[in-house]
């Protein structure tokens, strides 16, 4: 977690950012503090020893931690929209001292009800429409660029899988400074314009939350797949052009039903020509029962994985992913 004079707000999973931007707060994503955090197991570890149990998600036990090693004083738990586990978590955070404020994305995505939490949230911080609608054109400046990351990933092989999924990821908070997070982004496009485009590779989707696994996309590129869509990571980047915060945040599909996930996702593969789909769920999450739905409805190659704690691929999950990219290279020749 960068260092800056603002005061930086923790939270669980993607929220409007504009309202911390406007409100001059630092936006510190705690699953992003947490997975790169050097000592992620003992964040883990940490949880554990506290009382949580064994069959609760990682990422939950890292959240926890993270924000006590972080001395976080405040928070915003989404309640709705994300993991169910996040209420036991806020009200276990209160216990430490830590200011908690709940924030649901409506199940039915009604345009009523994103707009009265938007506007709850929006009230606590104590800021305006105007100043909302100010910073939102300031980060849409930043997320266009990490678009252009996207598309000189797809388009051009230029951008590999995992610098992909790094900077789309990074935009759920900016790395706590927009402006820093603005120069890596010009940096980097910069350095890939330059690049000669990657040939010869197997194009994957990447489904599902961002992988807690380390070393995913290394593998997948030594056993010749290339990752060309990053689905969620892709989503924390604001993808769409609208006309309202409200309407943008409506669009974001994470946090709805996976019908609506899936129509995003299907346009994508077929935009980028996917030869085959990781799709990623963690242990003891309820989005590993979404698997039915999406083995379903892929006639693509599916390869599903199962994440329980941050490190490498064990070797029987890295032998599954190389058989997996060699079955699909030996369908195509």
């Amino acid at each position: 977690m960068p260092k800056t004079s603002l005061s930086p707000v923790g939270f669980t999973t993607t929220i409007p950012l504009e309202i911390l931007l406007a409100a001059g707060r630092q936006p510190v994503d705690l699953n992003n503090v947490f997975i790169t955090d050097p000592a992620c197991h003992d964040l883990i570890d940490e949880a554990e020893m506290a009382g949580f149990p064994r069959n609760i998600c990682g990422w939950i036990k890292g959240l926890y931690g993270a924000t006590l090693r972080q001395g976080i004083q405040e928070i915003i738990a989404v309640t709705e929209g994300d993991c169910s586990n996040t209420k036991a978590l806020m009200e276990v955070l209160q216990l430490h001292g830590v200011t908690t404020t709940p924030f649901a994305f409506p199940y039915d995505r009604s345009v009523a009800s994103l707009t009265h939490e938007i506007n709850k949230l929006a009230d606590h911080f104590g800021v305006s429409a105007e100043q909302i609608e100010a910073a939102r054109q300031r980060l849409n400046q930043v997320r266009r660029k990490v678009h252009e990351i996207d598309r000189l990933t797809w388009q051009e092989n230029l951008v590999s899988g995992e610098e992909n999924h790094y900077f789309q990821v990074c935009t759920s908070d900016m790395n706590g400074d927009v402006d820093a997070f603005e120069a890596e982004v010009d940096a980097f496009l910069d350095q890939a314009r330059k690049r000669q485009p990657k040939t010869g590779m197997l194009r994957l989707a990447y489904m599902g939350v961002p992988p807690i696994f380390t070393d995913l996309y290394q593998v997948l590129e030594e056993s010749g797949g290339q990752v060309v869509f990053n689905e969620t990571q892709r989503q924390f980047s604001m993808p769409y052009a609208t006309d309202s915060l409200i309407e943008q945040y409506r669009r974001y599909t994470y946090p709805y039903d996976i019908f609506v996930r899936l129509a995003d996702i299907e346009e994508e593969i077929a935009k980028r020509q996917v030869d085959g789909i990781i799709h990623y769920v963690q242990s003891f999450c309820f989005r590993q029962i979404e698997d039915l739905i999406v083995r379903q409805r892929f006639k693509l190659p599916i390869l599903t994985l199962e994440g329980d704690r941050p490190g490498p691929l064990d070797a029987r999950t890295r032998i599954r992913v190389e058989g997996f990219v060699e079955m699909i290279r030996a369908r195509k020749s």
